[in-house]
């Protein structure tokens, strides 16, 4: 029964990695969009909180990080609420070309869905909503989501699994 599901999974990872093959030089790598998109959500965060909130050790996101400062797409800042942790926060470069990467990544999925109709697409969009939410819940690592209110400046993430998951 899963094995359709699986495939279709695969083939899903498969087409956004080859669309990133031929893209443009300013786009950013697969972590970094995770990471600046993480902190986006969730506002600034220390290695330590990204690690725990990716379920990676500390040295992988130490090293993921510093390539984010080298190339000036997030910066160190003092806890906003006054801790004594650094954090990282987007800087306006991150933030153009955070932004620029979610533009490209849209016109894609414009293109991929223009024959579908809008109740289609919101079917799509929620089914995968669920499918993610299921995940998190048995990873215990929430994704804080905008339309949750994810954006904040607290030195703290939420608790896992805090926000029980939509029924749909």
């Amino acid at each position: 029964m899963l094995e359709k599901l699986e495939r279709e999974l695969m083939l899903l990872s498969r087409h956004q990695v080859l669309a990133r093959r031929e893209r443009d030089p300013e786009r950013l790598e697969r972590s970094a969009y995770l990471l600046l998109s993480r902190i986006d959500t969730q506002g600034p965060m220390s290695i330590g909180q990204l690690a725990e909130a990716f379920g990676l050790d500390t040295s992988t996101v130490n090293r993921q990080t510093a390539a984010l400062l080298r190339c000036a797409l997030a910066e160190r800042v003092p806890c906003p609420d006054g801790g004594m942790a650094r954090k990282l926060r987007i800087t306006p470069e991150g933030r153009r070309r955070l932004d620029g990467d979610r533009e490209v990544n849209r016109a894609c999925l414009a293109r991929v869905v223009a024959h579908w109709s809008p109740e289609e697409i919101q079917e799509l969009e929620d089914v995968l909503v669920r499918l993610n939410r299921s995940a998190e819940a048995l990873e215990g690592r929430h994704w804080p989501r905008e339309e949750e209110g994810g954006t904040s400046t607290a030195c703290h993430p939420p608790v896992p699994g805090a926000s029980a998951p939509r029924a749909t």
